[in-house]
């Protein structure tokens, strides 16, 4: 029972981590990390993401351009593409080292503490990969905050504020997190099934070596 509960937990862990790893991907394409509405035109939006900026129009559709040059980026769009980037490729690798210190697999059946380090790396990994996917999102978050309410820029000029593609990337990054804490849990609970065997052997040898050592009856 305990292994089937063990080996449920570990699905769980994978498939919250998998599914955070996926909306990662999703975050980082996404050009809606920034929305700015126009009250002057009501029947165009703007929308930002890490790549281009897009422009929504009711009578041509959407129009996309790409960010001409990476340097000209603001500090918080540059460093979220590496972050993203770095996020996407630890979970990736978190995916795999998990994969394989999965109980259910009978590949390494013999080496079970192998197995629990990878789980425990495959945890760390997607610990590190939420971390990554939060921070950048945060601060473009932080970011938008602090222009939509500067007191310097005229009431008049639009101000942007929050996209879509920012609450995936919360939520991305905390099924990341929660994915990893859940695998680390599991694995650090799960005892050597080989010191269990030994002890298993040493005490149904106790009786034998009692015999042999106890002396003839009188």
């Amino acid at each position: 029972m305990a292994f089937v509960f063990r080996v449920a937990m570990q699905f769980v862990a994978l498939l919250l981590s998998l599914l955070g790893w996926v909306l990662s991907i999703i975050t980082t394409y996404l050009p809606h990390w920034k929305n700015l509405n126009l009250d002057l035109n009501e029947m165009e939006n703007w929308t930002m993401g890490l790549w281009q900026t897009c422009v929504i129009q009711e009578e041509v559709g959407r129009q996309c351009k790409d960010f001409d040059s990476f340097l000209a980026l603001p500090a918080e769009l540059r460093i979220s593409r590496i972050l993203m980037f770095l996020s996407n490729g630890l979970g990736f690798l978190g995916l795999l080292v998990s994969g394989f210190g999965l109980d259910c697999l009978r590949i390494g059946e013999r080496q079970q503490e192998l197995k629990k380090r990878l789980l425990i790396l495959g945890g760390i990994l997607f610990w590190t990969a939420g971390i990554a996917a939060i921070v950048p999102v945060s601060w473009v978050a932080h970011r938008t905050v602090q222009e939509f309410w500067d007191e310097t820029i005229p009431e008049i000029v639009p101000r942007w504020e929050f996209g879509e593609a920012l609450f995936i990337g919360w939520f991305a990054g905390f099924s990341l997190l929660l994915g990893g804490c859940l695998l680390n849990c599991v694995a650090c609970s799960t005892q050597a099934p080989l010191a269990s065997g030994l002890y298993a052997v040493a005490e149904t040898r106790c009786p034998c070596l009692e015999n042999a050592t106890a002396g003839p009856k009188v």
